[in-house]
């Protein structure tokens, strides 16, 4: 460790720490991403969170950038990416054996920008077969015996394992929200269509977003700025308590008693720490989403997928032919196009919830991480704020009964990220005092 830093491993540091204590000379970009792989080759035979990682070649890049004296927003911070997301210099297959060695000429926008900020990225993480159900190799880092979710799986692992401080996943369902709930990370899944997925493998373009995985609040308001290519502005100082809508929907009853109790006792804790907290009911319609997700989701997946379809049939795990690909070939046009005015109207309404509250309060995953890992968990939990393209951020508050972590998610109206962090800060702040 550099002279003058705190007793902490630099790997635990946030990205925040990081770009301080490189900017300010407490460390350098070289010796950050050595304890970060030093912590990766102590835990990846267990957790395997990566696809792809070239020590060496991370180190030059490192050493480069500290020869090269470039300073910005994200100096001296490794990053991983989800193996959907194409680097010009590591190899992309898509978690699929069809694109085995598959090398991409350019990097995704959001790389590019990552990189333009002074950012290291350290490999590609895992992801399920081209980020859908078919599970990779990745274990829960709090449990090897349990699934890290998915699809966003090594990202979230490799973030709340302490292996690199941010990580990006996409979102077409709830991808990036559950496993960051299942792998005690913070996570954010931007309003639809902010971020750019140029470089992206596209799953269901009407729904897919990038998913930013952190350890804080703060971490993810300043990644989203770097991936808006602006200069990075800090979260407002406290002005006051949040107005709160409790927002159980259809779905509470799939959720683990456990995980209904965490949320209600939040929600009181809440009122008493200056709150506003209030009940939400979504209009009944909402029920319908699950229904009208799937449609949109599996018709275009299977459009999107057309040449793996006709050239690589047997590439394809049973589980997905099965499955999304069965799905939308059997899903009409009539039938699509009727989802898709579904979900409109749904959004139309969706501001209504707001009237009284700057976000809702909901459940981030139905529980811990189950065990097995053939399954990555119910996606129904975040099926409804993808839908209706809205932000969300999940934090990590909550323990399930066997000490594992359970997150709270919590939810803005469309265009609200910013207020989203204040809200979601303000949060985290009051439950893990």
């Amino acid at each position: 460790m550099d002279r003058n830093m705190p007793t902490r491993q630099l790997n635990d540091l946030t990205a925040t720490e990081i770009v301080e204590a490189v900017t300010t000379g407490k460390a350098t970009c070289e010796t950050i991403v050595r304890a970060c792989l030093e912590r990766i080759a102590l835990r990846e035979p267990e957790v395997q969170a990566w696809h792809y990682l070239n020590p060496e070649q991370v180190i030059d890049y490192a050493r480069a950038l500290d020869k090269s004296g470039k300073r910005g927003p994200l100096i001296g911070v490794p990053f991983g990416i989800k193996d959907i997301i194409d680097s010009c210099d590591m190899p992309t297959s898509y978690g699929s054996p069809i694109y085995a060695g598959h090398q991409p000429k350019s990097d995704a926008a959001c790389v590019a920008l990552s990189r333009k900020a002074g950012g290291i990225l350290m490999g590609k993480t895992v992801t399920t077969e081209f980020a859908n159900q078919y599970p990779g190799k990745t274990r829960n880092p709090f449990d090897p015996t349990r699934t890290p979710g998915g699809s966003s799986s090594g990202s979230a692992a490799a973030v709340g394992d302490c292996m690199v401080p941010l990580a990006i996943g996409t979102q077409t369902t709830g991808s990036t929200i559950r496993p960051a709930s299942f792998c005690g990370a913070f996570a954010y899944r931007p309003t639809w269509g902010d971020l750019r997925c140029v470089g992206v493998k596209e799953a269901a373009g009407s729904l897919d977003t990038l998913g930013l995985i952190a350890r804080s609040v703060e971490d993810l308001a300043l990644y989203r700025d770097v991936l808006f290519g602006t200069e990075p502005q800090p979260i407002p100082a406290e002005s006051g308590a949040p107005r709160i809508g409790f927002c159980r929907t259809h779905l509470w009853r799939v959720l683990e008693p456990y995980t209904q109790r965490l949320l209600e006792d939040a929600a009181g804790r809440l009122a008493k720490a200056g709150a506003k907290v209030t009940e939400v009911t979504l209009p009944s319609d909402f029920e319908g989403i699950e229904d009208a997700h799937r449609s949109i989701s599996s018709f275009e997946f299977a459009r999107n997928f057309t040449w793996e379809i006709e050239n690589h049939w047997e590439g394809i795990s049973q589980r997905l032919r099965n499955g999304r690909i069965k799905d939308g070939l059997a899903c009409s046009v009539e039938q699509y196009l009727q989802a898709r005015s579904f979900a409109e109207k749904c959004r139309a309404v969706f501001a209504d919830s707001f009237r009284d509250c700057d976000v809702l309060l909901t459940a981030a995953a139905t529980g811990e991480a189950p065990i097995g890992l053939s399954s990555t968990g119910n996606v129904a939990p975040s099926a409804i704020w993808t839908v209706v393209h809205a932000p969300s951020v999940t934090i990590p508050v909550f323990k399930g009964p066997n000490g594992l972590p359970v997150g709270a998610q919590l939810v803005a109206k469309r265009n609200d990220d910013r207020r989203l962090f204040e809200a979601a800060r303000w949060v985290y702040r009051r439950l893990v005092s």
